[in-house]
């Protein structure tokens, strides 16, 4: 009976110290807001609504965006600048985040570095490799977090799949698949200025390669445990270049490890919107077909199913995590968001670009 007391007791405590946690993690950030034109500025903007953050400055040299959002989310006149620079001269937020075009990204860092704010960009961490190098040296040599937002993150799924394969359930990886991207950005009917920034190669870096190329990137780097690749192949096509005529909306791209394979289908051309991903181990196999179901198979033919549709705090929600990380508080700082594995990330999709430039295998 003491025993089940004793049991009963320390799981109480656990359940109240995992609440503390989870109500410091999600006190309420102070962040300024660098760019409006991403569809993904909903997210945040949302977030605000619902009184989970507090935005103290929008940074955006369209005031027709200022206009649109600030009538649908009820911000006041007070809070837009038409630069960022400008707007941290009275303003210390806890972080800024970027919902510009990807080539702005290094130029947000640029002006926060120095003054020795944090900042968080949506994906992919940069439009190139060198913008990649610069917002590094920058984060290092002022010593701020630089942090990199993917949906796929915040997947229930994906999280539970990465905890069995590390715990080895299927043996070590020999091959990941990961199909990302939808029907394309103007067929789902993306804003124009949105469309303006994602379809061209210098704003965004690349078509869908980078767009949705950079998830299968990320995830792979994660389950590798951020291990370097090898080499990189790539081919690209443009199936509809009347939609697209700057960039492709196609792209395959083959990673190699020393012990295992991965294949990157990022694509603007999807019959519906996708986001999966296929783990192969030595003896098992997992299927995470969207952020919550799995299916699996083991070499004995065991077959499984389940939903996972939960994760704790701070990995469940990018505002609770970006609160953790930015206190120290994240059980190990290099993950999907970690500017150590962006790096990696960004030389893969420059790799991937230089093969489908040269077409050849890259060695990175």
């Amino acid at each position: 009976m003491k025993d089940k007391m004793y049991f009963k007791k320390s799981s109480l405590i656990v359940l109240l110290l995992c609440g503390l946690f989870t109500i410091a993690s999600a006190q309420k950030l102070k962040v300024c807001v660098a760019g409006l034109n991403h569809d993904h500025i909903y997210n945040i903007l949302n977030a605000y609504k619902n009184g989970q953050v507090d935005i103290i400055g929008i940074a955006e040299p369209n005031q027709e965006l200022w206009k649109k959002y600030g009538k649908q989310f009820n911000l006041p006149e007070t809070v837009f600048y038409t630069d960022l620079k400008t707007m941290l001269k009275g303003k210390k937020p806890d972080a800024v985040l970027g919902y510009n075009a990807v080539a702005n990204h290094v130029d947000v860092v640029e002006v926060c570095a120095p003054l020795g704010i944090p900042v968080m960009v949506e994906k992919p961490l940069a439009a190139t490799l060198d913008q990649a190098k610069r917002i590094e040296e920058l984060a290092n040599k002022y010593h701020i977090q630089v942090l990199t937002n993917y949906e796929t993150t915040w997947y229930p799924s994906y999280n539970n799949l990465y905890t069995a394969v590390t715990n080895d359930s299927i043996g070590p990886i020999k091959k990941m698949v990961v199909h990302d991207g939808h029907q394309g950005p103007k067929e789902i009917g993306c804003s124009k200025e949105f469309l303006a920034w994602l379809t061209d190669p210098e704003l965004n870096g690349a078509g869908a390669l980078n767009d949705f190329g950079c998830y299968g990137a990320d995830l792979m780097t994660w389950f590798m445990h951020g291990q370097k690749p090898i080499a990189v192949t790539a081919i690209a096509r443009h199936y509809k270049p009347e939609v697209y005529p700057k960039v492709e909306d196609d792209a395959t791209v083959i990673i190699e490890y020393p012990g295992a394979t991965g294949q990157i289908e990022a694509s603007w051309n999807w019959p519906f919107s996708i986001k999966d991903l296929e783990i192969f181990g030595e003896h098992g196999y997992y299927h995470a077909l969207n952020g919550t179901d799995i299916t699996s198979r083991m070499r004995e033919n065991i077959k499984g199913a389940k939903k996972v549709e939960t994760l704790p705090a701070p990995i469940n929600d990018p505002l609770v995590y970006l609160a953790a990380a930015l206190k120290g508080q994240l059980a190990t700082p290099d993950d999907q968001s970690s500017l150590k594995y962006n790096m990696i990330v960004m030389q893969i999709l420059d790799g991937a670009k230089r093969s489908i430039k040269e077409g050849k295998r890259i060695v990175l």
